[in-house]
């Protein structure tokens, strides 16, 4: 199968193209590298260019007759967007419907959606389903949201079949550290300890320590990047193979709080690095994790590592690369 993969030259975009490759899959990645980098790219053709360029998209499919997309372009920082909700909107939502136009009149049969479990909001319940309402709290969620509901509006009104992944907390690296989150002044608590231990913090900080949970600090379900990607090599399978459109939860369905999480990161490493303990952030809620469920059942997915000190010991190891990789400029 010839597949277009939007973002792929990203953290989880190239765990996903390596896993595509190692597959046997034709790749093109489509990338402007704002946030990816050529080296992430371990198959296929790196083209470059932004997804709300119709015109260059239009020209890409004609060229390639792509059979599926797998979507990964946007922003992903949430005080970002908070801060800038038109960028999350133009880059989140009006470049997926940019996409999805070119996809419609290439008649392209399969879509994969990398989305968000911040489509959900701030929910009474810890455990969450795909059938629960959505109500996201910042323009990240909301820019993820109306991108899902274009996706599903497109699929009932054509032939076009697509899975959408609604990740938790995406952590961890390839296990023989070939790529990694090489993202700048990242937000993700175990990158964010990762670069403390290597000394490119100074710090951290824990923001809340009041919450309803075993230690006061949030719980979260943290899913290692290459079960993930996994899950997308899965849904292209199910949906090649007469599966029908999915909304799929992807997390382990258990969690840890933010203070267990740097636990594990000093014991891994070994080193001590301090925490500032300081307020909470407004729309954190207790305790995020997914039920998975539903994915099991539709995918038959199965994860490899699901196991906190691997995904730490993964992240570790590729932040002492991506550390020395710097230096050498």
């Amino acid at each position: 199968m010839k597949v277009l993969v939007t973002g792929g030259a990203g953290y989880i975009g190239s765990h996903v193209v390596k896993q595509l490759g190692e597959a046997g899959y034709d790749i093109v990645v489509f990338d402007n590298l704002s946030t990816g980098y050529e080296w992430a790219v371990t198959y296929g053709e790196l083209v470059i260019g932004d997804v709300g360029d119709f015109d260059r998209l239009d020209a890409l499919f004609a060229e390639h007759k792509f059979e599926a997309v797998l979507h990964f372009a946007a922003n992903i920082v949430v005080p970002e967007s908070v801060e800038n909700p038109l960028k999350y909107y133009g880059n989140n939502t009006r470049n997926t419907l940019n996409l999805l136009s070119v996809i419609e009149k290439h008649q392209t049969p399969y879509m994969v959606f990398s989305s968000t479990a911040a489509v959900y909001g701030m929910p009474d319940e810890k455990v969450l389903t795909e059938d629960m309402p959505l109500a996201p709290i910042n323009p990240y969620g909301a820019s993820k949201m109306m991108s899902e509901q274009m996706i599903r509006d497109l699929s009932f009104a054509s032939n076009l079949k697509h899975v959408i992944l609604r990740y938790f907390n995406v952590a961890g690296a390839d296990l023989d550290s070939r790529i990694g989150q090489a993202t700048p002044e990242a937000t993700h608590l175990i990158k964010v300890a990762c670069e403390c231990v290597n000394g490119a913090r100074s710090g951290m900080k824990v923001f809340g320590t009041d919450y309803d949970t075993r230690d006061g600090t949030c719980i979260r379900d943290y899913i290692h990047v290459d079960d993930l990607a996994k899950a997308h090599v899965m849904a292209l399978d199910f949906m090649a193979q007469g599966g029908e459109s999915s909304i799929l939860n992807c997390g382990y369905g258990r969690g840890f709080t933010v203070k267990e999480v740097i636990d594990v990161v000093k014991a891994q490493s070994g080193k001590d690095f301090p925490v500032e303990e300081t307020e909470r952030r407004a729309g954190d809620p207790d305790a995020l994790m997914a039920d998975n469920t539903k994915i099991k059942e539709t995918l038959g997915w199965v994860p490899d590592h699901d196991n906190l000190d691997v995904i730490v010991k993964s992240a570790l190891d590729w932040e002492a690369v991506w550390q020395s990789r710097q230096e050498q400029g």
